[in-house]
């Protein structure tokens, strides 16, 4: 099959409706230890019951502030983390469903080809010793999917989606600038042609200018290789540009769920309509409103009773120091973990 290629089974796939991916309850804890003996004296919990669907051919942004969990779970997804506990149920088309925190590494082995990742920095995850080929002939290579002259041909048709030529198969990383390494590292997750790609926040380290373009370019690929994308993030402005659909975390747990539309037009949670607020604007004039948000950072190693996010929320009522929210579907497709819908108190 030529890359790119679409069997009657590809082409007859449902997009509407059709989970690719389910996480259930997915966890990951890290103990604190000290002292002589090194005791466990508590427990970060980087993610904390997890619990999400990406709709086949969408693109599902996971979005929240530095610290959150969100790359956490997009790594704990494709199994570079092993979860503490919880449920990640891929829908493989040849395979049926599968949980992928059942398999061994031995087992995941061959859905490396089907779920892949877009790392953070360019710099960093590409080798400066191996070549362009080497790079981004390396899935295919441990994957056993090409060999010898359909080895180049699949990495000259990968580097000719993201926009590069043939010819820099042969240079280093260093040759290229920040926004050439991320396409040489986009062309690395799609040279297997997967079904679902994990993108952490692709765009976060490259200048404004390149920023635009590698998001275009993930909007067209998508739509070209038909991709599901689970694009983790921390600037809403991005997910409103690229995402269908927008989970928002805060210190490990999701605290809103919805389509980009939804929440964009009238947030339900008060973390979301804090992260809405400091969106910047096109207008010089323009400042944050620092009203939405209260008091300091919490500290994931020593959590709070009740709601986590309530030391700085501005809607704060005494139950919220009590009771943990659970998520909680308000209307459909929208769902939200907080005791007081903001629509219902009429703010």
């Amino acid at each position: 099959m030529r890359p790119g290629d679409r069997t009657a089974r590809d082409a007859a796939k449902r997009f509407d409706d059709d989970p690719l991916l389910e996480v259930y309850d997915l966890c990951k804890y890290y103990p604190l230890k000290g002292g002589f003996f090194e005791k466990v004296r508590g427990v970060v919990k980087a993610v904390d019951g997890v619990s999400l669907k990406v709709f086949r051919g969408k693109t599902l942004g996971l979005v929240g502030e530095s610290g959150c969990g969100k790359t956490t779970t997009g790594r704990l997804i494709v199994r570079v983390l092993e979860p503490t506990r919880g449920t990640i149920r891929f829908h493989d088309p040849d395979g049926g469903r599968i949980d992928l925190t059942a398999l061994s590494a031995k087992g995941m082995h061959p859905l490396r080809r089907k779920i892949q990742m877009i790392f953070q920095d360019p710099y960093a995850s590409l080798d400066p010793r191996m070549t362009v080929l080497q790079i981004v002939g390396e899935p295919l290579r441990s994957c056993g999917l090409a060999s010898g002259r359909d080895y180049k041909d699949r990495v000259a048709a990968a580097l000719d989606w993201v926009g590069l030529k043939p010819e820099a198969m042969n240079r280093y990383p260093h040759a290229f600038s920040g926004g050439q390494r991320q396409r040489i590292g986009i062309a690395r997750a799609l040279v297997t042609e997967p079904d679902l790609v994990i993108a952490d926040e692709p765009v976060s380290a490259l200048d404004v200018s390149f920023q635009a373009q590698i998001l275009n370019l993930l909007q067209d690929l998508r739509e070209r290789l038909r991709l599901t994308i689970l694009f983790v993030a921390h600037d809403l402005s991005v997910v409103r540009h690229v995402c269908d659909r927008a989970a928002v975390m805060y210190l490990g747990r999701l605290v809103e769920i919805a389509d980009r539309a939804d929440l964009f037009s009238r947030p339900r949670h008060p973390y979301t309509e804090t992260l809405m607020s400091i969106i910047p604007r096109p207008d010089t004039r323009w400042k944050p409103d620092r009203s939405f948000l209260k008091g300091s950072a919490a500290d994931a190693s020593e959590p709070t009773p009740g709601c986590a996010f309530h030391p700085r929320c501005r809607h704060a009522q005494p139950e919220c120091s009590i009771r943990t929210p659970v998520l909680r579907e308000i209307q459909p497709g929208h769902s939200i973990a907080c005791h007081f819908d903001l629509l219902l108190q009429g703010v």
